[in-house]
């Protein structure tokens, strides 16, 4: 595997940029450092998937997700915070006191690529964890051997990564951090809702764009989740509490009053799951 971040990783870190850059103030995130670990080419604005009205709802949908997740951190006061699938997140950056007991799984390249870049830039590290997804390798193990402690609460965050994955391997993330992770732990999974269940005419024809992008790109949408079915999944998996987080639980904290009708895009939403 080239050591290299993947090109989703990147899309994201450029939409959190783009965000402080158009978008007016008040900022529901403020991260430009994912752009200065991407250092994209200059003309990075152009690129289609930059276009600013366009990409207007997914990059709302890709601050309100990370904000949210923020949030219930600094809410609970938990010691520990584990990202999977952690691309370009610059949470350990933005805080670097905590960045001892911020932990980031990702694939061997993009451990590498990360580590390197963020001593390129003078930035703190959190710490890393790679693991080969694709060669088998389980992540729970190399987690604890990193210095994570199951007997003491965390948040678990997986944003941008469920849709990639077959439902048996959604279903086997739930159960391992059900079963393993301490009492009043939190994990946070976004999901994507099935087409049809997106009313919108416009996301509509977004949504179909962007399912044939990235399925010419190799990496397809896999798996769809109603609300009703992720809430199942969580609760059969061992989850004491769940419940989900909608465009409108978006909008009604961060972008109620915004003139410039700013929305995140009601395609993807946020399972929260607490043992």
């Amino acid at each position: 595997m080239a050591e290299v971040p993947d090109h989703t990783a990147v899309r994201v870190a450029l939409w959190r940029a783009l965000h402080v850059e158009i978008d007016a103030p008040p900022h529901v995130l403020r991260d430009e450092l994912g752009l200065r670990l991407a250092a994209p080419d200059p003309d990075w604005r152009t690129r289609g998937d930059m276009d600013p009205a366009r990409t207007a709802g997914m990059r709302a949908g890709i601050v309100a997700r990370a904000r949210w997740v923020e949030d219930l951190i600094a809410e609970r006061g938990t010691p520990q915070y584990v990202l999977l699938g952690a691309g370009l997140d610059t949470f350990a950056q933005r805080h670097p006191d905590a960045a001892g007991r911020v932990f980031e799984i990702d694939q061997p390249g993009t451990s590498r690529w990360k580590q390197h870049r963020l001593a390129e830039l003078g930035l703190v590290s959190p710490r890393f964890v790679p693991v080969d997804f694709e060669a088998g390798d389980a992540w729970w193990p190399r987690l604890v051997a990193a210095g994570f402690d199951p007997a003491r609460p965390a948040v678990v965050a997986s944003t941008g990564v469920a849709m990639y994955l077959e439902r048996a391997t959604n279903a086997a993330t739930l159960r391992q951090l059900a079963t393993s992770l301490a009492p009043g732990s939190t994990f946070a999974m976004t999901y994507m809702i099935p087409l049809e269940l997106v009313t919108d005419p416009e996301e509509r024809t977004l949504r179909g764009f962007a399912e044939r992008g990235a399925r010419s790109a190799g990496t397809p949408f896999i798996s769809f989740y109603a609300p009703a079915e992720i809430l199942a999944a969580a609760r059969e998996a061992g989850f004491r509490e769940v419940s989900y987080v909608s465009a409108d639980d978006y909008v009604a904290r961060y972008f109620a009053g915004r003139a410039d009708g700013l929305r995140p895009a009601t395609s993807e939403q946020l399972l929260i799951a607490t043992t």
